[in-house]
């Protein structure tokens, strides 16, 4: 499989969502509100959506969880998804306005119960034929199907050429994942009604079990780190596994599981799965900017403050310009700090300014489409600046919204 072709899949209508087939990779995200609490939980689905999830998941596991979906989906204009763990079945069989309000149910076949696994499953699975629900199989390797794994550790050790633990777990993840889908299927699960996921915490193992499953079957598959973790570690492995599978077309649906800080902000796992799939050039969400990392010519701070600045004026733009000028989120800005890649990288940019490095001349050219515009100095260069690139988004965009109005 080449790079950026997309693995073919079937189509899965998610609460109006499309996933799979060629429809652009969808970003998702869940909440970490107690799902009871309809207001706190409203809220914050209403955050992940505005800052761009396309899909929210919240957890179901009680039933006063399951009393507060309704009025929490009533009040929200995304999709929302039921996240259900060890009495799914029974708890959309006792409440079926949750079961009637949520968008997707998903379902971990390792926590539908040991002992009446295959009956729960079904149970779950009949609740969303009488309501037109797809599902998601999503297997964890934190919570696997011990029975099945112990099956197959039992059947590899009797091979004359066993393969390695780690070998073995990763075939348990694939076939517990294929097996429910078959069995959701038997029970008359229409075949474009299944998501599937297999998610570890390990880069590599992630990148292998998706690849086999892959090669395996055509549902929509959705991909995750589970557990990434916080901060910088979180967030690169999660753009480390997922880049890897995005590009080798495998994915239809991202979450980026990062932990946050006490009291922080939930939306930056939605920011960093649109920047892996913006960055990979699979979709468009907001403005770029090239900012070069400063070195030793560029002693002062003023070029980095400036690209933050420019930074936070497009992010906090991009409500308006989102609705005012179609196609803006391509927009490539460049803030450069020195003349030994300045000028070229903003040619390169559609707007791009080079500031002076330690000891050269006090001057700015800005360049806007690969040309010199005009260059800048004194003490207004960042108003400056800002007012050429208002004008530019006007005339570059504005006329592209005008015509498409039209």
């Amino acid at each position: 499989m080449t790079a950026y072709q997309r693995r073919q899949t079937v189509v899965v209508d998610v609460g109006g969502v499309k996933v799979g087939g060629t429809h652009p990779i969808v970003v998702q995200s869940m909440t970490n509100t107690d799902t009871a609490d309809v207001a706190a939980t409203t809220a914050q689905v209403r955050a992940l959506h505005q800052a761009g999830s396309e899909l929210v998941r919240v957890t179901v596991n009680n039933e006063a969880a399951a009393e507060a979906v309704p009025a929490i989906v009533a009040q929200v204009d995304v999709p929302v998804i039921g996240d259900f763990h060890y009495n799914g079945h029974l708890l959309l069989t006792k409440y079926p306005r949750c079961a009637a309000a949520l968008a997707k149910y998903r379902i971990n076949p390792g926590n539908v119960g040991a002992k009446r696994r295959d009956e729960n499953f079904r149970a779950i699975v009949e609740v969303a034929l009488a309501h037109g629900k797809p599902v998601r199989i999503g297997v964890n390797w934190g919570s696997l199907d011990q029975q099945l794994l112990t099956e197959m550790m039992d059947e590899n050790a009797r091979r004359p050429d066993p393969l390695d633990a780690r070998d073995v777990m990763l075939e348990a993840m694939v076939a517990s994942a294929t097996r429910s889908a078959e069995l959701a299927e038997e029970c008359g699960l229409a075949h474009d009604h299944i998501i599937l996921s297999a998610k570890l915490s390990g880069v590599q193992d992630l990148v292998e079990v998706y690849r086999r499953l892959a090669e395996r079957c055509d549902y929509p598959l959705h991909l995750g780190l589970t557990e990434a973790g916080m901060g910088a570690k979180g967030i690169i492995a999660s753009a480390a596994g997922l880049s890897i599978l995005l590009a080798e077309g495998i994915g239809d649906t991202i979450r980026v599981s990062l932990t946050p800080r006490p009291g922080g902000d939930r939306t930056e796992e939605v920011q960093v799965a649109q920047q892996v799939l913006q960055s990979l050039g699979l979709r468009n969400f907001t403005p770029q900017v090239t900012a070069c990392p400063g070195c030793g010519r560029t002693t002062s701070t003023f070029f980095q403050e400036m690209a933050e600045q420019i930074q936070s004026h497009l992010k906090a733009q991009m409500a308006t310009w989102r609705a005012r000028y179609a196609g803006v989120e391509t927009l490539r800005v460049a803030v450069m700090g020195c003349v030994v890649n300045g000028p070229g990288e903003s040619k390169h940019a559609d707007i791009g300014i080079s500031l002076p490095g330690t000891f050269e001349e006090p001057k700015a050219p800005v360049y806007v489409d690969g040309r010199l515009l005009v260059t800048l100095r004194g003490d207004a260069i960042v108003a400056d600046f800002l007012k050429i690139l208002e004008e530019y988004v006007e005339t570059r965009f504005g006329a592209a919204a005008g015509a498409a109005a039209r």
